[in-house]
């Protein structure tokens, strides 16, 4: 085991897809393509899924409730699911209730989805949606049928947290983030076997030393979220302490699976390669695993042209620049037992005057896809109310943008406030919150204040970074 601590209004049928009018939006060498509203739902989680010859989007949202014009009736949020085979004019196709609750009280945050046909054990004619609902409970939906979704199973349930997991289409595991009773961690992993998702069945319980029950003293840092690179790469990169006490936990997956489950604090410890924990004003969001970089700048070097990092995004929590800024963290992995971290980066406050816009300025997560069209080339960030920042990360030790967009706000955008009573003060200001990426090279922005979803592509000198 090994600590390393670094120092360093148009309304169309089935949707509401209208035309921003309050402000313009601000680009650079990206542009807009499609958008939709997203019925005015604060959004977390988008994924894009191709089905036979459809690309579908779902979305996650945080708490809330909103009329669902194909429903007719005020719904708690939950999942949106949009048909965006053409990018330019996204349709949607079903809104799947969610948890009632305010925020990340209810809602339904986290969507994974797989197809029946590889899994292992799975109905060949089935897509599945797996999905939290609020903070409660782990589901699995048939979504063969995306525009007319049906409750297959639930994984889990009586929980006490739950947020952004994963699953491994290929094998059926799926490393959830939950809140098992008698833990002292609101959020720590649970490992389960969805390889048949109609029979959900426990691996194990996971987390760091001091998570478990029984443990005394500090509890660590809560789980926010894995990524897994599978049974070939045999790693699950697990971030903790989102906003704060960041920890990057890198785990071998086949000890994980298969070492002893009684979770006591060597056991925890196990399957640990090693253990990343940041200072205590660096957070960890988002663990995205970026291996085997050939660096042009090493080209001529003997040793070590060919590395491995991780980047590391840590959330915003607070309005105004009211709290230590979160940013991006590339750590070098490529001796695994000595994580270090080599660059960073974040929006420049200066460039847009974010900190007196309103709202939150700083990151909060990176797109997750493995999609060859940017994978090692390009990363995108989701920068609250600087929007979307685009990346060169072909040299992760100088990392560079390369275009940005930030969205217009809406007749639908919901303020954001500081201080309280007499001392309160409300902007509306864009939320940029989630960012993902499809094959073929579009790009999902998702806002939590309401503004809904917009469909970006790269433009310009920045199309150059894809090639």
């Amino acid at each position: 085991m090994r600590y390393r601590y670094w120092t360093f209004a148009v309304f169309l049928l089935c949707g509401s897809a209208f035309a921003q009018t309050a402000a313009k939006a601000e680009s650079r060498d990206m542009e807009l393509v499609g958008y939709h509203d997203l019925q005015g739902r604060s959004a977390y989680q988008p994924l894009v899924h191709r089905q036979g010859g459809r690309w579908i989007a779902y979305i996650g949202h945080h708490g809330g409730l909103s009329r669902n014009p194909l429903s007719g009736a005020e719904e708690p949020n939950g999942t949106s699911i949009l048909d965006v085979t053409d990018p330019k004019s996204p349709r949607y196709l079903a809104h799947v209730p969610g948890e009632a609750g305010k925020d990340e009280a209810g809602g339904a945050q986290m969507v994974q989805v797989c197809d029946g046909s590889e899994l292992p054990k799975g109905d060949k004619s089935k897509v599945y949606l797996l999905r939290s609902y609020g903070d409660t409970a782990h589901e699995i939906w048939d979504v063969a049928d995306p525009a007319k979704p049906a409750l297959l199973t639930t994984v889990v349930a009586k929980l006490e947290g739950t947020h952004k997991s994963w699953w491994e289409c290929d094998t059926g595991i799926a490393f959830l983030v939950s809140g098992v009773e008698g833990w002292r961690a609101r959020r720590h992993p649970q490992v389960y076997d969805l390889s048949d998702p109609a029979k959900p069945v426990l691996v194990r319980n996971f987390g760091l030393p001091g998570h478990e029950p029984g443990a005394s003293g500090p509890v660590p840092s809560t789980l926010h979220g894995p990524v897994s690179t599978g049974a070939k790469h045999n790693r699950v990169y697990f971030a903790y302490g989102a906003n704060s006490r960041g920890v990057l936990q890198i785990v071998d997956r086949e000890k994980l699976l298969n070492g002893p489950k009684e979770p006591t604090p060597e056991n925890l410890v196990y399957p640990q390669v090693s253990r990343l924990d940041f200072p205590p004003q660096f957070g960890a969001h988002t663990t995205f695993p970026v291996l085997g970089m050939e660096i042009a700048e090493f080209a001529k070097d003997k040793d070590a042209r060919k590395r491995d990092f991780v980047v590391v995004t840590g959330e915003t929590f607070r309005n105004e620049c009211q709290e230590a800024r979160q940013m991006v963290i590339f750590v070098d992995v490529t001796d695994e037992t000595r994580p270090v971290g080599v660059s960073s980066w974040a929006a420049p406050e200066k460039s847009g005057a974010f900190c007196s816009r309103g709202g939150r300025f700083g990151t909060h997560s990176s797109n997750e896809s493995f999609a060859p069209v940017y994978y090692k080339r390009i990363m995108f960030f989701a920068h609250f109310n600087a929007g979307v920042r685009a990346l060169d990360i072909r040299d992760p030790f100088r990392p560079r943008e390369i275009a940005y967009y930030v969205p217009a706000v809406t007749a639908r955008t919901e303020k954001r406030c500081v201080g309280k009573g007499a001392e309160e003060r409300c902007k509306i200001a864009i939320q940029t919150n989630n960012v993902e990426v499809d094959e073929r090279g579009y790009i999902y922005a998702v806002d939590r204040a309401n503004t809904g979803m917009h469909i970006l592509r790269l433009t310009g000198a920045a199309r150059e970074a894809m090639k």
